[in-house]
């Protein structure tokens, strides 16, 4: 009898990751559909919404993506216990990530609400700060709800069941598009609201989602072992310093880079109205492809954790160099997207044959060609940030995204936009060389990290510390 021929440890490992990378990219995509729909919404209503909107999108995400960034400690050390046999440290961590998501967002509320003195004190346009002050009436609801969702998406795919949250978020794409439409237009008597009704809907929406799965991981039997309910009033603070000296920086490094992009909004906010519609519909394109590498990024994070606290070193070091390989080939078809239908891609947003959308979409399709390189740089750095996140490293993710962000990314955006005369071009072009910078330095640092760790540990070493 011939022997039956096994697979190559790569193609395990990759089929590992794309299984469970498969719903969490939906799960992202999903996400980022609701505020490519919110975007598509102020959108119908009129480019000053869609410039007003911009701004209040690019600072609610600054804010919220920093807690999201913390909150994404609770998968990530979950994924290490569960390696490890530790259930009481998985239900700990769990419970405390919730109570920790709370507290953010009800400081991060607070800090939305009181932002339009310091908008406009950034030199951004009354009208547009207004706009966004709107927007940002209750948009900063969604944050509970948008926060808890993370924290049991996190305890849920550490455990290799990211299925419910897919499901879940794919429900609430079309809920918020419902409603949007339904307010936008006036369906059903109700109101015109506007900027405001599109936040009210996606505050509704976010915090229904994580209802929903809180109802599942209670009731579906694979989570018996793990009851979340037992002692969750009772937080720890050994557990929230753990999960704040890793999330922190994590956040940071998320805070850093929207905070370029930020900078990149603020820079179009001063250049006028068309370069900020047309940035942000650029950025949500670009968003949306992101959301790839983003679930995969995840998914490496979970499964290298989960080989990292079982001390398979290995084993981990393949996961991540499978991974990063694959995601940054994906993006590389995303790019050609870009450069061959950028048309077609702007007229999501924009009716073309209004004469009033001609230099919006024009400098839209501009952007989306620089978004072809774009692509794989940032596809390729995020997903070098979640292999070592597996390791239970956040702090040189957050070191090398400061330096190449801030250090070289926003000096170069504004240099290329103002001092060169570039416009919105500039600074595109100057988000590019900030993000191939960090992409490289951040693969460099996955492979000396990986080689560091086999010198010093021998494999089968646990290495929960």
């Amino acid at each position: 009898m011939q022997p039956v021929a096994t697979k190559a440890p790569w193609i395990n490992e990759l089929r590992t990751i794309l299984r469970l990378a498969g719903p969490l990219i939906a799960s992202q995509m999903a996400h980022m559909l609701m505020v490519f729909t919110d975007t598509v919404m102020m959108g119908h209503l009129g480019p000053d919404a869609l410039a007003g909107g911009g701004l209040g999108v690019a600072s609610y995400n600054l804010i919220a993506f920093f807690c999201v960034g913390v909150i994404a400690a609770v998968g990530t050390l979950v994924a290490i216990r569960h390696g490890a046999g530790d259930i009481e440290g998985v239900i700990r961590l769990t419970q405390n990530g919730l109570w920790l998501a709370w507290g953010m967002a009800l400081v991060a509320a607070t800090l939305l609400w009181n932002l339009e003195p310091i908008l406009l004190r950034l030199g951004q346009n009354e009208a547009n700060v207004h706009l966004a002050g709107e927007f940002l009436i209750t948009l900063p609801f969604a944050l509970p709800g948008l926060l808890s969702f993370m924290v049991l998406r996190g305890f849920t795919s550490a455990l290799g069941r990211a299925g419910p949250v897919m499901v879940i978020s794919i429900g609430g794409v079309a809920v918020n598009f419902g409603f949007n439409y339904a307010l936008i237009h006036g369906l059903f008597g109700l109101p015109h609201l506007g900027l405001m009704g599109i936040g009210l809907v996606t505050a509704l929406v976010a915090n229904g989602m994580a209802l929903l799965l809180a109802l599942h991981i209670r009731r579906h039997w694979a989570y018996a072992r793990y009851p979340l309910r037992q002692g969750l009033m009772r937080p720890s603070l050994h557990y929230l310093k753990e999960l704040w000296r890793l999330g922190l920086p994590i956040g940071g490094t998320y805070a850093v880079e929207i905070g370029l992009f930020t900078f990149a909004a603020f820079c179009m906010g001063a250049m006028g109205r068309s370069q900020m519609a047309a940035h942000q519909i650029a950025l949500q394109s670009v968003s949306m492809a992101f959301m790839i590498p983003v679930g995969i990024s995840y998914a490496m994070t979970m499964r290298i954790g989960a080989h990292y606290g079982a001390g398979k070193l290995q084993q981990a070091r393949l996961a991540g160099r499978v991974g990063i390989a694959f995601g940054s080939l994906m993006m590389l078809g995303f790019g050609l997207l870009f450069w061959l239908a950028p048309h077609m891609v702007v007229g999501l947003f924009l009716d073309s044959d209004n004469p009033a959308n001609h230099d919006v979409i024009e400098l839209a399709v501009k952007l989306l060609a620089i978004a072809a390189w774009f692509e794989l740089f940032d596809g390729a750095q995020t997903l070098a940030m979640g292999a070592i996140r597996g390791f239970k490293d956040a702090k040189t993710t957050f070191m090398i995204g400061l330096a190449c962000y801030w250090l070289i990314g926003a000096p170069a955006a504004w240099t290329f936009g103002f001092y060169v005369n570039g416009g919105a071009i500039g600074v595109w072009w100057g988000l590019a060389l900030g993000l191939a910078c960090a992409a490289s330095a951040l693969i460099v640092a996955f492979e000396r990290k990986t080689s560091r760790l086999l010198r010093q540990a021998p494999v089968g070493e646990t290495v929960l510390a």
